[in-house]
């Protein structure tokens, strides 16, 4: 389902490391130290450190081009430091993500490398590692990555805690074997996010970030130009908010997901993507935000999450129905106040009525494949502003992707169940008549009369380099892959055609990340 991250990873991370921050931006940052210590990787090696510092680094050292003669590496962190989070894209789409913890003075970064994008997760053990390196137990650090990255990849199905047996901590249940205790303490659980679950407040720190940097009404604002697929900056002067909003903010479109490039903190040597001409959600300190600003931006959602404020040229929230924005006006204040699940629950509730007519227009024919059915959605009579709003959604790259995941799944015999289909019939009743469990709508599809042009579900991948340089508008470098032939547009009644999703840059180093819903799951403690 387009560009994910790797569902069974062999690792629970690949690679470690600390970066130096380099004295100018014709400078790369200098890596510390780097675990495992055969990690040979060499494009992430040259690459991945320039990420660690995505903001003006010569304004930030003010003057003074060298670090102060009292830092080390190990220097104690300070209420200062920052987490961040970036993610890289391969050429086929699977994706890595990178954590940060900033020190303070941004002298050096610590940064675990791993295609789970498990937030809370890293963050904590990037604390534990950072507090370790300050006093100076680097052994007690290394051992403790060497014993997390010991442990294999679970997934999200495995619950429960550890059982002490003496000084023994067994974890058989779960089907997991300790490592080695040697002279080392047991450290806390982790515990593993799960895509069946909701983000709450204040477990999902990314979303209590949002609710608390920008006010309801510009979280709303946000929400209709991503579902709009405009071109949306976000600026901050703190990284851990700016990643955090960029994130969230993806959360809020679920089940749908933002489908085009998506960089949450934008490096210095890469500031020409913001003139890019297709949809993005690009992250800019706001040390660089004058700088992008300079240059020849056209129709652009600029989000400031300093000052609180929304510049964009469209009418996006007028686009949308006005009993959903009344809907999400009325209550958004209330539940961001409150811990749970209001704030995801809500945005869900807006899209169950935005988009839960769609499985009206599912087409089932016996023995045929089941196809969606373009004109039965748009022929649906749910009132005159849903109307308008559907005949610019079939035309939206997150409701084609959205349908053709839907028919996979369908297609595949696997079915579905998720908080989206509970929350359709929840808020608007059952789909089709009178049904009113999910089951019992999947097990009745009803028949009519098959549509000519049926979903297309084989994908075709154009990477937004070809696409880059046919446009001419930023010359890049190639890094493999050949060049695709173009693609028909989709015919009337189609959805599942790719021509127009253009994802940006398949290179490492770019960022394509969806929002993974949280649930809590218990994986093995590291021992040291």
């Amino acid at each position: 389902m387009g560009s994910t991250e790797i569902r069974h990873p062999s690792a629970v991370f690949d690679w470690f490391f600390e970066a130096g921050r380099p004295n100018s931006l014709e400078e790369d940052p200098l890596i510390l130290r780097k675990f495992p210590p055969d990690f040979q990787e060499q494009e992430a090696m040259q690459m991945v450190p320039r990420f660690c510092f995505p903001f003006d680094i010569e304004s930030h050292l003010g003057g003074d081009q060298s670090p102060p003669e009292s830092f080390t590496p190990r220097e104690p962190p300070s209420p200062a430091v920052q987490h961040f989070t970036f993610a890289l894209t391969d050429l086929v789409g699977n994706r890595r993500f990178g954590f940060c913890r900033l020190r303070a003075g941004a002298w050096s970064c610590l940064c675990i490398l791993s295609h789970l994008p498990w937030f809370e997760v890293f963050y904590k053990i990037l604390n534990t590692v950072g507090d370790l390196l300050a006093q100076n137990q680097v052994t007690e650090a290394e051992e403790l990555l060497q014993n997390l990255q010991q442990h294999p990849y679970l997934g999200p199905g495995f619950s429960g805690g550890p059982k002490t047996d003496s000084s023994i901590t067994s974890w058989s249940e779960c089907g997991i074997l300790p490592p080695a205790l040697g002279n080392s303490k047991l450290l806390s659980c982790f515990v593993a996010p799960d895509a069946a679950g909701l983000p709450s407040i204040p477990e999902n720190r990314n979303l209590t970030e949002l609710v608390v940097a920008v006010t309801d009404e510009n979280i709303v604002g946000l929400f209709a130009a991503l579902l709009a697929e405009r071109r949306v900056l976000l600026t901050a002067s703190k990284l851990s908010t700016l990643t955090a909003c960029v994130h969230a903010s993806c959360a809020l479109l679920y089940p749908m997901r933002w489908e085009h490039v998506l960089i949450p903190t934008l490096p210095p040597h890469l500031l020409d993507y913001c003139c890019a001409p297709m949809p993005y959600l690009i992250g800019v300190h706001s040390s660089l935000a004058e700088r992008v600003r300079e240059k020849a931006l056209e129709d652009v959602v600029v989000l400031n999450a300093d000052s609180n404020t929304l510049e964009t040229p469209f009418d996006d929230v007028q686009a949308l129905p006005p009993d959903v924005v009344s809907l999400l006006r009325l209550r958004l204040r209330k539940v961001a106040l409150s811990p749970g699940e209001g704030v995801s629950r809500l945005f869900l509730k807006a899209q169950a009525l935005l988009f839960g007519g769609y499985r009206d227009a599912l087409v089932c024919i016996p023995g045929q494949p089941v196809t969606f059915s373009e004109e039965a959605f748009l022929a649906q009579k749910p009132g005159a502003p849903l109307q308008a709003f559907h005949k610019k959604a079939v035309h939206l790259q997150l409701f084609k992707q959205f349908i053709e995941s839907r028919l996979e799944k369908l297609n595949a015999g696997e079915g579905f169940s998720d908080q989206f289909e509970q929350e359709i019939i929840a808020c608007c009743g059952a789909s089709s008549g009178t049904l009113r469990s999910y089951q019992l709508w999947a097990d009745s599809l009803k028949v009519i009369k098959p549509i000519p042009t049926p979903v297309h579900n084989q994908r075709h991948h154009l990477t937004a380099y070809h696409s880059l340089q046919e446009g001419s508008w930023l010359k890049l470098e190639a890094q493999g892959g050949r060049r695709l032939p173009s693609r028909r547009q989709p015919e009337v009644g189609s959805v599942g055609s790719r021509a127009d999703d253009l994802r940006g840059p398949s290179f490492s180093h770019l960022v394509f990340s969806h929002p993974i819903p949280y649930r809590k799951v218990v994986m093995p403690s590291c021992i040291l």
